[in-house]
């Protein structure tokens, strides 16, 4: 197989913010935020600049490459406000507190929006989770089980996106100058990863997903060996973002090491299968698999 339908990004970094650029949403229910609506016309020339020029990015991003995912998505996401969208970032991971100093919630950028000058609280995450059916139910849960899209979703929209409602809140906006009403907005890219193909489970999605989300699949460790792996790679963060690219042939004696820590450690891997692409640029992925533990998602099931 060979492909050569997306650019290939020389730059990581670049290739992430490529890919935040066209991001669709995992739901869309609540006051989803649609970025690609608002990309100016030279977006991908100001990417293909970044690619051959890439030090106001990285610069940027600092020592977040090697940190959580969540901060470096946070991280591209305040670089694309700031030199992609030319939006001001007026605040950003601002906490609110109650007078006593208990930490109510954090406000994760207060924007302004110049094309109505309308000023908006953004919330942001990146989220993977795989579908599971218990007895008919399926249930979205994340890598490590604690977390759920059913769960993340309702904290969004029913806490985050209401902080503004807050007195705490307006008075902390009021004391930087910021008055007025604010518009709430949600952006939750990421992947939803479904049982292989011929698997007997049968999931289904809340009538609440985005209907363009990005999709992958999952497989027990135990399944491995019934699979074709031998193109496959293993990805890590943050390469989890979007689909990853490589100018080196995969090397199948690290997805094998990948796949044994599995079963050694417990804890699951995401791997990518690549192909070689026509027009001689390396590799790109294909499809996407998280490989799991025997035992998952139990441990959390049971402190249910």
């Amino acid at each position: 197989m060979t492909i050569t339908e997306r650019p290939y990004w020389h730059t990581p970094a670049v290739r992430h913010l490529a890919w935040l650029c066209e991001a669709p949403s995992l739901i869309n229910t609540g006051p989803v935020f649609s970025l690609a609506d608002y990309l100016p016309p030279d977006t991908q020339q100001r990417l293909q600049s970044l690619d051959q020029s890439p030090s106001p990015l990285l610069s940027y991003l600092g020592d977040s490459q090697s940190w959580r995912l969540g901060q470096y998505f946070e991280n591209l996401y305040h670089f694309l406000l700031e030199h992609i969208l030319e939006w001001p970032v007026l605040l950003r991971n601002a906490a609110v507190r109650e007078r006593h100093g208990r930490t109510l919630g954090e406000l994760d950028f207060i924007v302004r929006n110049p094309l109505n000058d309308e000023l908006q609280h953004h919330e942001i995450a990146v989220k993977f989770y795989l579908g599971f059916d218990e007895d008919g139910h399926t249930r979205w849960y994340g890598p490590n089980a604690h977390d759920r899209l059913d769960l993340k979703t309702r904290r969004l929209l029913d806490h985050q996106c209401r902080m503004t409602e807050r007195e705490e809140t307006q008075a902390l906006l009021a004391s930087v100058g910021l008055d007025g009403p604010v518009t709430p907005v949600v952006f939750m890219p990421g992947n939803l990863f479904y049982p292989q193909p011929g698997d007997s489970q049968s999931v289904v999605l809340p009538h609440w997903t985005g209907a363009r989300h990005e999709r992958g699949h999952w497989i027990r460790h135990s399944e491995v060996s019934a699979q074709d792996t031998t193109r496959w790679t293993p990805l890590r963060k943050p390469h989890w973002l979007g689909c990853y690219q490589t100018e080196k042939i995969p090397d199948y004696t690290e997805t094998e090491q990948a796949m044994a820590a599995v079963a050694e450690t417990g804890k699951p891997r995401l791997f990518a299968e690549m192909a070689k692409r026509s027009d001689g640029q390396g590799y790109d992925e294909v499809m996407r698999c998280f490989v799991m533990p025997e035992n998952w998602p139990e441990p959390a099931l049971s402190d249910e």
